[in-house]
């Protein structure tokens, strides 16, 4: 069995987990977020946890577990205390402002780049070179953030572009003559 499937997902008061046939629905006051269960993967409520064991004992069952597991762990973090991705913009004259439910970027094209946000995802420009993203689900936060990252990707020369935060750029040496 996968190891991390053997843990238990404990489940935080305010949070309601609902496992169906056709779906699991974990409602917070982050939200609420529904997912198709897998059918390699036994899930049971006990005691306020969540346990999850594979079907049966092939490898694919055994790693869906883990899987699955994860997800559902996610889930019950995002709605109960939500997800922050932060992004910083490096170069001359490179801006990002928030509107309502779009992201405008200024990163050096002859045009601006407007991006639409996805529903239940926020975006806030606490300075003109930082974007700062929260809502409740991990995979479309990490989505909409790979994809601002993909309008202007740091560059190895100068290091100019969008970068995630945390995101250590490697410099490369010039051409010598």
């Amino acid at each position: 069995m996968s190891r991390i499937a053997k843990k238990s997902v404990s489940i935080p008061s305010g949070v309601d987990v609902k496992i169906g046939a056709d779906q699991i629905v974990v409602k917070g006051s982050g939200g609420e977020l529904k997912m198709a269960p897998n059918a390699l993967v036994n899930i049971e409520l006990k005691d306020g946890a969540l346990s999850f064991a594979p079907a049966n004992d092939t490898r694919e069952a055994n790693a869906m577990s883990g899987t699955m597991r994860q997800m559902v762990n996610n889930m019950i973090q995002g709605v109960s205390q939500g997800f922050e991705r932060k992004l910083t913009l490096v170069g001359v004259g490179f801006r990002a402002q928030a509107q309502k439910d779009s992201l405008n970027l200024s990163v050096g094209f002859s045009h601006p780049v407007d991006m639409p946000m996805p529903e239940g995802v926020t975006v806030t420009t606490p300075s003109p070179t930082e974007i700062i993203l929260k809502g409740a689900n991990r995979q479309v936060l990490g989505q909409i953030a790979a994809e601002i990252r993909a309008v202007r990707p740091p560059e190895p020369y100068k290091g100019k572009g969008i970068r995630y935060a945390d995101e250590r750029v490697i410099i490369k040496e010039t051409k010598k003559k």
